[in-house]
């Protein structure tokens, strides 16, 4: 049953910016050598260099020497595809998804994908799995490949990797949030109106203990922080809260679920903010003897399919993910053809489903 969506038109959502450099260690951190400066070093073309590298039979011994020692000495990696691009850029667009574990974006990035392959162009996929310490320097690896676009499950917080992105001056589209300053496109949603949706659903059903499960960075922290708000408002009580770095998958919601109901007595009902966790919670709740509703409500945000089959369904926030990725690929198309879209935000509707559980 489909309760339905706040009205429309969205709210924004408070999306957090970080402006402190994160350190990278490793090679991922350096400053990219040139083949010029190899070629330097070895006394040789840089075309020389290139021969050695990929033609060695091409190269006198004596200068694949020294032209080994140079690029020893630098750390020097050849870019096979800045070299087969030198001339422009690519037919590839980047997606770059927080989880594969995650059904929402690999729809998103599906439906943007089959948008794309029809104009001729081809997605490569990079996770960031949440982590800053991740996002740079596979932001970096990737657009060595000189993309033509980029598509994001998520928008960048890191203002280093805004910048980076936003200097490269190709079209971007961020999503998963209705964030009032993308990089460039926008396709989204309002988490706070998705929040507002269960928070008004728990609380019409007599619900007033309530407990919270989600991540304590980014979308979950701003999906945490409206749920105690609008939880304030109504006049509901947080007998528990319990975030997580990652969510890697359901065994992290069932781990996650155990620990809040040991560490907080009389919860009545669990905003899950992903539903990796919620089917976690509703698969632990049912080995901890619990019922659902009647014991405890759980509700989550995602509606992953999965989400309708663990009995007796978990009661969700829903977003067409597919549509939303759809939606990215034409604004790209679009940006790509010397157009500019209709809007450089398309956001997205929210609506509950209920199901069993709560």
């Amino acid at each position: 049953m489909t309760i339905g969506s706040p009205p429309f038109a969205a709210t924004l959502d408070p999306v957090l910016r970080v402006g402190t450099r994160i350190e990278q260690t490793g090679a991922s951190s350096k400053k990219r050598v040139r083949i010029e400066e190899v070629a330097r070093l070895a006394g040789v073309s840089p075309i020389t260099v290139s021969r050695a590298l990929h033609s060695p039979h091409m190269v006198s011994e004596a200068r694949r020497l020294r032209i080994d020692e140079a690029v020893t000495q630098t750390g020097y990696a050849s870019n096979p595809h800045a070299r087969a691009l030198k001339s422009g850029r690519s037919n590839i667009v980047a997606a770059f998804l927080s989880t594969l574990a995650s059904q929402q974006y690999t729809q998103a990035a599906d439906g943007c994908a089959r948008v794309l392959e029809d104009a001729g162009y081809h997605m490569v996929m990079g996770r960031t799995f949440y982590s800053y310490a991740r996002e740079t320097p596979l932001i970096h690896a990737i657009m060595d490949m000189r993309p033509a676009a980029a598509f994001i499950t998520g928008v960048m917080e890191l203002e280093e990797n805004r910048s980076f992105l936003r200097n490269l001056k190709i079209p971007i589209v961020e999503s998963w949030a209705n964030a009032s300053d993308p990089i460039d496109m926008l396709a989204g949603f309002s988490n706070v109106d998705g929040v507002t949706l269960v928070i008004d659903h728990l609380a019409a059903r007599g619900y007033r203990r309530l407990g919270f499960l989600g991540r304590n960075s980014g979308r979950g922290q701003i999906r945490q922080n409206a749920f105690e708000q609008l939880a304030a408002q109504r006049g509901l009580e947080i007998a528990g809260t319990l975030s997580v770095p990652n969510v890697a998958g359901i065994a992290d919601g069932r781990r996650a679920f155990r620990r809040l109901i040991e560490s907080a007595s009389g919860i009545e009902a669990v905003f899950c903010a992903n539903d990796l966790l919620g089917i976690g919670a509703m698969l632990e709740a049912r080995t901890m003897g619990l019922t659902m509703p009647g014991d405890i409500a759980i509700v989550g945000f995602g509606d992953s399919d999965v989400a309708s089959e663990v009995p007796p369904g978990m009661t969700t926030v829903s977003v067409d993910a597919y549509a939303l990725g759809a939606a990215a690929g034409e604004m790209i198309l679009t940006r790509l053809s010397g157009d500019l879209p209709d809007a450089p935000s398309r956001i997205f509707p929210v609506t509950l489903i209920q199901r069993g559980s709560s």
